[in-house]
């Protein structure tokens, strides 16, 4: 598709490590090329035509200005990019700015660590950690157990992994993929947060039933109280890797769905209502205080969201961890007292409190997330 009914569109390449193309289209596409636009390692490592023009990308709106030109003038141009650039790439931005483009994708760097792996893909999510908060990143690998993120500097291995301690996760770290300084390691959270790690890399995010939850009693890096993880038989993963639908009774299972003592849970009613003003997805992360049988946060787990329940009876942390595993979900599980058992815990996006959690004020909302409590 090229949109806007041009004869002439912007050639987007794909290249891979070495600056090699795909495609002979590709090939063909550069050999006839008066513009190029790239970094300046990829304008370097292809050949173009003798009186090509090149831009090396840095801000990026002049290279925008001469692509519109170029394409209003009917001169041929392409755009070079890493793997696939319409993967978190160029093309979005190509797309935006209302230019017609054609795209011969090389692999992915995605696709390439998973290979490299040994592992299939075809459930997992990709996110990514480049010019972005970190949060959404952290906490979809928290909630789902085949996770790939893009890194970047301060953004990468060692911070994800420092956010992973205590959860059943097992991480690969595929550093500069397709070149000579290619490495490929396999690594617990704990040992990715204390080690360094080359730029640019690409990291997997792996539920691991046998994993490295912080024992209990232990505390985690953060200072937070003790907590593991539940996870079900197959290692905390539900088969698609995707959050739930809605059940098809309404927006909460019934009561029967759960594990609980003594008809002790949140009725359904009630749950669909606190789920509504949780707004839990794919990249936020709730606190389900008080968690009781954990219906609350294991509703919200199926949703996409990482959930962290922190209960103070034994008996109620163990149906926690037990309906988590029922239903295929991470959620992890805090056994302590609140508010002594929420210092240090990853900051929230939404908070339930149930039962009888604390019999003082709670603390304040999450800072910038009002109505979240």
């Amino acid at each position: 598709m090229t949109g806007q009914g041009t004869t002439c569109p912007v050639v987007v390449v794909g290249v891979d490590a070495a600056g090699a193309p795909a495609y002979p289209a590709a090939v063909a596409a550069l050999a006839g090329a008066r513009l190029a636009v790239g970094a300046a390692r990829h304008l370097a490592a292809v050949t173009l035509p003798d009186g090509c023009a090149t831009v090396a990308l840095g801000p990026l709106a002049p290279a925008l200005d001469r692509l519109a030109a170029a394409v209003a003038d009917g001169v041929p141009s392409v755009v070079l990019a890493s793997g696939d650039p319409g993967l978190f790439g160029i093309v979005r931005r190509l797309r935006a700015d209302g230019l017609p483009v054609r795209v011969l994708p090389a692999v992915s760097s995605v696709a390439a660590a998973f290979a490299r792996a040994g592992l299939p893909w075809d459930g997992a999510a990709v996110v990514s950690a480049h010019g972005r908060d970190l949060r959404p990143a952290l906490n979809a690998a928290r909630a789902l157990p085949a996770v790939a993120v893009l890194t970047a500097p301060g953004a990468g291995a060692a911070e994800i992994g420092a956010g992973l301690v205590g959860w059943p996760r097992r991480l690969v770290v595929a550093e500069h993929l397709g070149t000579p300084a290619e490495r490929v390691t396999e690594t617990t959270p704990a040992e990715a947060a204390a080690a360094t790690w080359a730029d640019p890399h690409v990291l997997l995010c792996l539920a691991d039933a046998a994993g490295d939850p912080a024992p209990t009693g232990a505390a985690v890096p953060t200072g937070a109280a003790a907590r593991t993880v539940a996870a079900s038989p197959a290692g905390g993963a539900r088969a698609d890797n995707q959050p739930a639908a809605a059940p098809a009774g309404g927006w909460a299972l019934p009561e029967d769905a759960y594990a609980h003592r003594d008809s002790m849970i949140t009725k359904a009613e009630v749950r669909a209502l606190a789920v509504a003003r949780l707004r839990p997805r794919l990249g936020r992360l709730v606190w389900d205080v008080g968690a009781g049988s954990g219906s609350v946060g294991v509703e919200c787990a199926l949703l996409g969201a990482a959930v962290v329940a922190v209960e103070r009876d034994p008996d109620a942390v163990d149906l926690v961890r037990r309906n988590a595993a029922a239903h295929g979900v991470d959620v992890g599980v805090v056994a302590g007292a609140a508010p002594a058992a929420l210092d240090g815990l990853p900051d929230p996006d939404a908070v339930f409190v149930g039962g009888a959690a604390w019999t003082c004020s709670p603390p304040s909302p999450p800072a910038n997330r009002p109505g979240s409590w």
